[in-house]
Order: C-alpha cells, then sequence, then structure tokens
C-alpha cells in the first residue's frame, strides 16, 4: 500500500514567490536594455534611390564633357592665336636694298623723274651744233659710248643679283612651306600664306626692276642710234654747205 506524503503549504507558496520574483528581475532587466530597431527592406524605395543615383552621375558626366568642351574650345582659341615666325623677312629685306642700290648706281641717266629730262637732253641734244670742233663731237659720241655701255653694264650686274637670289628664295620657301604645313592655328595660317605672298611680292619686285633696267639699256641704245643718225646728217649739212661755194660758169 503507497504511502501518501503530507501536503506543506508553505513549500508552495515559497517558490511560487521565487517564481515571481525572477519574472519581475526578468521584465526589468529587459526594461533597462535598450530596443533593438528592426529592418525592413522596401523594394520600391531601393529601385528609386537607384533611378535618383543614375540620374544625378549622369548630370555630373554631363558636366565634366561640358568643361571638358569648353576647356577645348580656350584651347582651340590659343591656338588660332598663336603666331608664327618669318626669319627670311630681314633676309628679303636685305636682297630688295641691295638691288635698289644697284639700280641707284646708274650712271649718264639715272632712275630720277625730277632730273631725267635735263640728263637726257646733255646727252642727246635735240640738234647738232655745227660750232662743234671734232674734238668736241668725237667726246660727245664718246659719252654716249659710255652711257650705252654702263647701261648694259648694270643690267648684266642686276641679273647677276636676281640669278644669285634664286637659292636664297628657294630656302625661304621651304621654310616657308614647312611652317604653313605645321600650322595650329587660323592665325598660323594665315600668316604662313602672308609670307608666301611677300615672297612672291619680292620676286615681282626683282622681275619688275630687271626690266627697268634692260629697257634703260635698249631706250639708251635706240637713242645712241638716232642721235648718230641726228649727227650724221648735221655732218653732211656742214660739209656740203650751201651749195653757193662753186657757182658755174
Amino acid at each position: 500500500m503507497t504511502r501518501m506524503l503530507p501536503f506543506k503549504k508553505p513549500l508552495i507558496a515559497g517558490a511560487l514567490g521565487c517564481a515571481v520574483t525572477g519574472a519581475l528581475a526578468l521584465a526589468t532587466l529587459a526594461m533597462s536594455e535598450p530596443a533593438q530597431a528592426i529592418i525592413v527592406f522596401d523594394p520600391s524605395n531601393y529601385s528609386q534611390n537607384i533611378l535618383t543615383a543614375a540620374r544625378t552621375l549622369e548630370q555630373i558626366n554631363n558636366q565634366i564633357r561640358m568643361l571638358q568642351n569648353q576647356a577645348q574650345g580656350l584651347i582651340n582659341q590659343a591656338k588660332n592665336l598663336t603666331t608664327i615666325s618669318f626669319p627670311e623677312l630681314q633676309s628679303l629685306k636685305q636682297t630688295m636694298q641691295q638691288i635698289d642700290q644697284l639700280m641707284g648706281q646708274a650712271q649718264g641717266i639715272q632712275f630720277k623723274v625730277a632730273s631725267l629730262d635735263q640728263q637726257f637732253r646733255s646727252v642727246y641734244p635735240d640738234s647738232f651744233a655745227q660750232s662743234l670742233t671734232t674734238s668736241q663731237q668725237v667726246q660727245s659720241a664718246r659719252m654716249r659710248m659710255d652711257t650705252a655701255r654702263a647701261a648694259f653694264e648694270q643690267t648684266i650686274t642686276v641679273q647677276a643679283k636676281v640669278v644669285e637670289n634664286i637659292a636664297s628664295d628657294q630656302a625661304a620657301l621651304t621654310g616657308i612651306v614647312a611652317r604653313s604645313q605645321s600650322a595650329e592655328g587660323a592665325l598660323q595660317a594665315s600668316q604662313a600664306t602672308n609670307q608666301l605672298l611677300a615672297l612672291v611680292a619680292k620676286q615681282q619686285f626683282q622681275i619688275q626692276t630687271l626690266m627697268a633696267a634692260q629697257y634703260r639699256a635698249e631706250a639708251i641704245e635706240r637713242a645712241n642710234q638716232s642721235q648718230s643718225r641726228i649727227d650724221a646728217q648735221s655732218a653732211s649739212a656742214k660739209f656740203l654747205g650751201s651749195g653757193r661755194a662753186y657757182t658755174p660758169q
């Protein structure tokens, strides 16, 4: 037969008190710790944020490209304002000065309009003076011959100088063409074109000067021929006289 243990109420009451006390302690501890936030993922909000970030990045890229284009435009403007040198310019000027000096050495009849008429009349008088002696006539003819000779000599000298300038002109042309091909901006290209035009103008000046010297020599030679005919006619008239020296019987 089973033996029943006697039920003791004070023991049960103590156990319940301990349980309640522990529960209160746990509740107090839980209340003293901070509450942990729960992360909730919102797909629509996330996609909206991604789209906003993408648009912002595109705007930044557009601004970067705009700044790059502006910088390139400034670089191009700087190139368009960049100049090029013209080292051959001084040589071209010296060449023209040398030719001018040769033209200024003209003897007898010079290239001066103010004194041209007087010089021409002194060498080629309008009429032959019958009172001139033979020695004076020879001296006048010798002066005209010397004038013609000096004119042809000067023409040959100018021709030689122009031929000598061909080599320097070729070197100048090579340098100008090289600078023209490597021109970076509109100003450099325009200046290279102007340099080529300057070289062409210099060559045209040389041709005009050479033609002036050649025509001068030819004009003096023709004037000598004309004056020789006038002298011959005057000498014949002086020799024949009036025709009254002999009266037939």
